[in-house]
């Protein structure tokens, strides 16, 4: 698909603390829509396909019948929970338009927690199958507890320390200063206070770990041919993949390949598709449901080696603009949102229309990675018309 279909316009809602969003949740998604037909400059009723994941509530057909949609000829799920899934909607979506099954499609993501209740809170024990099963006995209830032992693993075999944590916390803090989307916007991170936040559980945090938010996301995407008629500039897909090694589902915590994040079987599908390498990616938008997450996907993507971490997870080469790999430039999920990793697609948008709140210079390739340590994961790869 390089190159075939490009991303002409990107829409979201004001973004809520979990359970305070004004609107309902079908609302959040109908309003971001149109926020995104509109940065497009295509009128809603041209859209004829839609793609999200996470199990998203805001139906397809309810969606096409608010919006006045003319006929609906594409609608697809990713399977996944959180936000494994949020790049390869973005990749159903354009797969769809590539294939002529669809010829305009929206990806998006909707979150209301106050109308259906807290996302992955720990429900239905009375009766457990499956990985909970093995876990819930033990007290194992919740994702970062899980997702720790994991983290914890790999920083034991690759000796690396706890300021690398720290410093993609602070990243993500000191850009969403520069962004009055973020929630934390006006609530800077400083060294003092993470390494005094109390600890979640080890190695992770209270700034180590996601929020918890209201609102919506969406993305407009069409075949390249008609992206150069857009209102703004296009950001053509370069490469997309999904999915995860073997037996990474494996129960109970017994995968072959325990410590990683999923992507190693993922990243090379990713780049060779986009036909270009590690190193010409110039900005990084990376979900972190967990600060580790983060440090074992940026390593499984070829960014830098497990023997680098230390070095290169420094502040100053996490930040805009000069950096040496610019990260979570909005704030991501730490500290702009956690839209399940769909605002982070946004923002590499933005990157490459070189109109983010914190730019990086090197931003004709965005790099954007889906839901680390969970089965599926999925990444992107977003780029300027140059790049092809």
């Amino acid at each position: 698909m390089r190159g075939r279909v490009a991303i002409v316009g990107i829409g979201e809602t004001a973004y809520y603390k979990h359970g305070r969003s004004p609107d309902a949740e079908f609302k959040l998604a109908v309003k971001a829509i149109l926020a995104a037909c509109e940065d497009a400059g295509i009128h809603p009723r041209d859209i004829d396909g839609f793609a999200s994941f996470s199990d998203d509530r805001s139906d397809a057909t309810r969606l096409a019948a608010a919006l006045g949609i003319r006929r609906l000829r594409s609608a697809t799920m990713q399977w996944g929970g959180g936000g494994g899934g949020c790049c390869a909607a973005v990749a159903n979506g354009a797969a769809a338009i590539e294939s002529g099954m669809a010829e305009c499609v929206v990806a998006f993501r909707s979150l209301a927690q106050g109308q259906y209740g807290r996302f992955g809170r720990t429900t239905g024990i009375e009766q457990i199958s499956g990985e909970r099963a093995y876990l819930m006995p033990y007290g194992v209830l919740a994702p970062p507890q899980r997702f720790a032992m994991r983290i914890r693993r790999f920083m034991h075999d690759h000796g690396i320390g706890q300021s690398a944590l720290r410093a993609i916390a602070m990243a993500s803090y000191h850009h969403a200063q520069a962004n009055p989307r973020a929630v934390m916007h006006g609530r800077p991170l400083d060294t003092k206070t993470y390494d005094e936040s109390r600890w979640i559980v080890e190695p992770l945090h209270l700034y180590d770990c996601c929020m918890e938010n209201d609102g919506a996301a969406a993305v407009v995407m069409v075949p390249a041919e008609r992206a150069r008629d857009a209102r703004q500039t296009p950001a053509y897909l370069l490469g997309a993949a999904s999915g995860s090694g073997y037996r990474a589902g494996a129960h109970p915590h017994n995968a072959p390949d325990y410590a990683s994040a999923s992507f190693k079987t993922v990243a090379p599908d990713l780049f060779a598709m986009a036909q270009v390498a590690p190193s010409e990616v110039g900005v990084v938008q990376s979900y972190e449901n967990f600060t580790g997450g983060v440090l074992m996907a940026l390593i499984e993507h070829g960014l830098f080696g497990a023997e680098e971490a230390n070095e290169v997870l420094q502040l100053d080469n996490l930040l805009a603009p000069h950096g040496r790999l610019p990260l979570n430039t909005s704030g991501g999920n730490l500290a702009e949102c956690y839209m399940h990793g769909f605002e982070l697609v946004l923002e590499a948008v933005r990157q490459v229309r070189g109109t983010s709140t914190s730019q990086a210079v090197r931003n004709q390739v965005a790099l954007v990675i889906g839901g680390p340590m969970v089965s599926p994961v999925s990444s992107l790869l977003l780029g300027q018309e140059s790049v092809l």
